[in-house]
């Protein structure tokens, strides 16, 4: 995205898929000649605020939801035209995904005017398809929000498939040998789910309030495209919350194996303690330093005290078998 221009591609829509490119300086005779077109611009431009309220002559409302800077998905109509605010997964260099980006837009029958803070990829899909000789571009404005979410959802679904294969590793893993350092993947993957779900649980709920908007430019077809979105977007949704629920489950289990796995060296150490706490006390109480320590004059008393020694710990290992202690 050049941030040095306020206008990042614009196209006059023929209706049959495809567009035709045009500038800034056509904008206003465009505009007044109700051509169908779709106007993309950028959001952090200082000329970007003047064109929505000058030439495009947009409502004052309108203008500051399109240029807020934080935003949440949803879905409002202004008259005949309708404000939609979206997010899609960011793919940009050196960011992370679930730090979803935003796009709003403004549709009504003869123009779709969008605007963005980061790159979003699904615009730069749109843009090409326009450009194809395929013709397998947007027909008209009310296509541009459909293929739009459309979009959104197809450039998201490799980041959450990933999700879920990353929680499947993680329970892998588990199963194989229960570590510690696992506390670390299971975090990272509910941090992003529960990222993600932020965003997507609302996009959700614009996604039907489009589908349902009282507009005679959202023609039947493209309520079906949106409903199409809607599908995926509940479904991403669903599959965020199976994923927090696995991660969840598998935190339980990575925390009973480690407490297993404690308890067990506690009961063998006890066990150790066992054994050598009455070797301990006979060889420091043969080994004070008083007159009358029976054996001190016998040579042979070192040996038959060591042998007594280990009939002691055989006779324990034996008692300790019986009390099934081990």
């Amino acid at each position: 995205m050049d941030n040095s221009i306020a206008l990042q591609m614009a196209f006059k829509l023929d209706g049959e898929g495809n567009g035709e490119a045009f500038t800034i300086d056509e904008l206003e005779s465009i505009q007044d000649s109700e051509t169908p077109y779709w106007a993309h611009f950028n959001i952090n431009h200082k000329d970007t605020r003047p064109l929505l309220s000058g030439i495009l002559d947009l409502e004052p409302m309108v203008i500051s939801a399109l240029l807020a800077s934080h935003t949440r998905p949803r879905v409002t109509e202004y008259n005949d035209g309708c404000l939609v605010i979206l997010r899609g997964v960011n793919l940009n260099k050196d960011e992370t995904p679930e730090d979803m980006v935003a796009i709003g837009l403004y549709v009504d029958r003869h123009r779709a005017i969008s605007v963005i803070k980061r790159y979003v990829y699904a615009v730069d899909d749109i843009a090409n398809s326009l450009s194809s000789a395929e013709k397998s571009g947007p027909f008209n404005t009310s296509a541009i929000i459909s293929t739009l979410a459309i979009k959104l959802c197809e450039r998201m679904e490799p980041t959450l498939t990933n999700l879920n294969e990353e929680t499947d590793k993680v329970e892998e893993l588990l199963l194989e040998n229960a570590k510690s350092e696992l506390r670390k993947n299971i975090i990272h993957i509910r941090k992003q789910s529960i990222l993600f779900r932020r965003y997507l649980a609302p996009q959700r709920d614009a996604l039907m309030r489009l589908k349902n908007i009282d507009q005679e430019w959202m023609t039947e077809k493209k309520r079906r495209q949106v409903q199409e979105a809607l599908d995926r977007t509940t479904r991403f949704v669903e599959d965020l919350d199976t994923v927090r629920e696995r991660t969840q489950i598998v935190q339980d289990e990575l925390t009973n194996a480690l407490t297993d796995r404690l308890n067990k060296n506690m009961y063998i150490l006890s066990v150790i303690s066992s054994i050598f706490l009455p070797l301990g006390f006979l060889t420091g109480l043969l080994g004070i330093n008083v007159g009358g320590i029976p054996g001190a004059e016998d040579i042979h008393a070192f040996w038959i005290f060591s042998a007594g020694l280990i009939i002691l710990v055989i006779g324990m290992l034996t008692l300790f078998k019986r009390l099934k202690w081990f």
